[in-house]
């Protein structure tokens, strides 16, 4: 069995569409049909239902997907492993929003230079949910808030970066003055179900600060966009990417109390060791924000 057939048949359950499928792998569409019509051949049993507008998987092809997906996985890492170096082959990294635009262009531009045969799989999304995706070896390593509770003893959390807590607003505003703003002007709140919002909460309990909420957001840039265009005032850490053009950013403490770590979570010893390294080198204290 082919595993190139294996291959195209998942692209389309991962499109939805043969045409899609055809485009991703640089085929025609009648090429990926028939190398799923000659899996259906050796599988004995129909894997797609076909209509005018779409595909869908069959109750067989839904069944079978879990192994081909395996095997898929399996032959990929045995071509890989051939690369003396381990830095070959697809590499799965998980990224929240503020490391897709401040961390992962200059790492990035790194391994184009250090490991040009790897190639980076790139997953966004909170880090509550990149990290489950982690748990469920889902991806090899995810760059994150650190999460708040003690974690399985084969994960391990590099630390990358150490984010403080900034109060911004629109208008330049003093050190003391910031406990009266995040009581009267109208609070744009880092979400406090996301991790990284609970240290901006753990603020103002600290506090005893009640804010007037106006909108709950777990969207770094969003909150510092409305903090600009006179929204209210927010509660942020000072991610790489964060723009001050329109709002004044303050730090509200000296110390690492209330700022956000930024890891890089992976399992060890991992699918790519070798990989790790140069992702912490890259994207560690010291290198380009």
């Amino acid at each position: 069995m082919d595993t190139r057939y294996l291959e195209s048949l998942i692209s389309v359950l991962d499109s939805g569409s043969i045409a899609a499928a055809a485009r991703a792998g640089n085929l025609t569409a009648a090429a990926l049909s028939l190398r799923v019509q000659a899996l259906e051949k050796q599988l004995g049993c129909t894997l797609l239902d076909r209509s005018a507008h779409s595909v869908k998987p069959t109750p067989a092809c839904t069944r079978l997907a879990p192994q081909m997906r395996a095997i898929v996985r399996q032959a990929s890492a045995l071509r890989e492993d051939v690369e003396v170096d381990g830095l070959a082959g697809d590499f799965r990294l998980g990224a929240i929003s503020t490391a897709l635009t401040g961390l992962l262009p200059g790492v990035l531009e790194g391994l184009g230079n250090h490991a040009p045969r790897l190639r980076l799989r790139i997953t966004p999304g909170d880090s509550r949910l990149l990290f489950d995706q982690l748990m469920a070896d889902e991806l090899d390593a995810a760059i994150l808030v650190q999460p708040p509770f003690p974690v399985a003893k084969h994960i391990r959390c590099a630390v990358l970066r150490s984010e403080p807590l900034m109060f911004l607003s629109r208008h330049v505003t003093q050190p003391h003055e910031v406990p009266e703003q995040l009581r009267t002007q109208p609070y744009l709140r880092y979400d406090a179900c996301s991790w990284g919002g609970q240290i901006a909460q753990r603020y103002l309990d600290d506090l005893g600060i009640e804010p007037r909420v106006s909108c709950d957001l777990d969207a770094l840039e969003t909150i510092s966009i409305l903090v600009g265009c006179g929204q209210g005032v927010a509660l942020v850490p000072q991610w790489g990417g964060l723009q001050t053009g329109a709002c004044q950013a303050l730090p509200v403490d000296p110390g690492e109390r209330f700022a956000r770590q930024v890891v890089l979570a992976y399992s060890a010893p991992g699918r790519k060791p070798a990989v790790i390294p140069l992702l912490k080198r890259l994207a560690g204290p010291g290198a380009r924000p």
